[in-house]
């Protein structure tokens, strides 16, 4: 399954939860306390609404544009959409698995017959359900940012490979075994990097599942 596949799927099954959750929160009592608000920043996404669907819209418009750059063979392009892509899932992934526990909170201090203490909750658990989603995001975006690095760094050092790889074939054979040398260095820090981005996709993969 390529990467396309793989998010085209993952998004289905969120679709359909966030489908049921927006359903569930309009016959929520405690939604009122947090209804017209975004659920995520204008840094992540274009849209704007207390709706999980929405968002689900604009990552797909997102999975089309990447697909188009890939066919297209816009490398850097496809890589930059493709980390957008991929902060926006784990963000609403998050947000659907925290749902529950923020509209619980939000009827502890429900109080249907007094307008100035509804607004006062309303203003404290917006605040709180941002500050909640801020973190979530800052903790995702650190380790999408971490995982964009070390990709670029696996580039240049198989464009080193690739250059030094050359460079040995015109040699004259006292400077092939320096340029052998280099070549296993080199072989040798990919293996590193290669193994760190696996360990980085691991802590990702767990932070989602939190």
């Amino acid at each position: 399954m390529n990467s396309i596949e793989r998010l085209s799927v993952l998004l289905e099954t969120l679709e359909a939860k966030a489908k049921q959750t927006d359903i569930q929160n309009t016959q929520r009592k405690a939604h009122c306390l947090i209804e017209n608000n975004n659920l995520f920043s204008s840094t992540l996404f274009v849209s704007q609404s207390d709706q999980f669907i929405p968002y689900i819209k604009e990552t797909k418009r997102k999975i089309s544009e990447f697909s188009r750059l890939v066919a297209a063979n816009k490398v850097e392009l496809s890589r930059l959409v493709l980390l957008q892509i991929e902060q926006q899932i784990s963000a609403i992934s998050i947000a659907l698995q925290s749902n529950a526990v923020m509209h619980q909170a939000a009827t502890l201090s429900f109080d249907a017959n007094k307008k100035v203490r509804i607004k006062k909750a309303k203003e404290k658990q917006t605040n709180k359900y941002s500050a909640l989603t801020k973190n979530i995001m800052l903790n995702s975006h650190q380790l999408y940012q971490k995982l964009n690095e070390h990709h670029e760094f696996e580039r240049r050092l198989m464009d080193m490979l690739s250059e030094r790889e050359n460079a040995r074939l015109r040699c004259k054979n006292h400077e092939s075994e320096k340029i052998s040398m280099e070549v296993l260095a080199l072989h040798q820090r990919l293996g590193r990097c290669r193994q760190a981005i696996s360990a980085i996709e691991r802590d990702i993969e767990f932070a989602e599942k939190r």
